[in-house]
């Protein structure tokens, strides 16, 4: 049925249940599981006497190395709860893109034939405000979307 799951994550608590779920889905099935963080693109905006302190450049570097330190802890963690259950996993980690974009795009690109995310459960203006990557996912994936709550 499912012989590629892609299971999202941001490393947070509700994150990690989709994770879990993904890797007992995959383990069941005996099914390839790759793992996907992103970093959505930053913006830096600064004037004036707060930018002339440093290099906006040495900033950059500096968030885009913590950014990618983060990405790799957190796809690290979910390895490790793949290698316990007995699966090998694939980890992917997209820099400077919104996450559904990358996830959608990893999808397709990697030929994936199940998404596996978790929701955070948002409504109304919270849901307006902070928008919905599993909402995003699920209106334009072409393929199955699994969605742990």
């Amino acid at each position: 049925m499912y012989s590629r799951i892609l299971v999202a994550t941001d490393g947070s608590e509700l994150a990690e249940k989709g994770v879990d779920h993904a890797v007992a889905l995959a383990k069941a099935l005996n099914a390839d599981l790759t793992v996907i963080t992103a970093t959505e693109p930053t913006l830096m905006i600064g004037t004036g006497a707060g930018m002339a302190w440093t290099s906006s450049a040495e900033v950059m570097d500096e968030l885009i190395k913590a950014n990618k330190d983060q990405a790799n802890a957190i796809l690290a963690s979910a390895r490790r709860k793949a290698e316990a259950a007995g699966i090998a996993c694939k980890t992917i980690y997209v820099p400077d893109s919104y996450a559904g974009d990358a996830i959608l795009d990893t999808a397709e690109a990697q030929g994936q034939n199940l998404i596996v995310m978790a929701s955070h459960g948002r409504r109304g203006l919270g849901r307006l405000v902070m928008g919905s990557q599993a909402s995003d996912v699920l209106s334009r994936s072409k393929i199955p979307v699994l969605i742990v709550k």
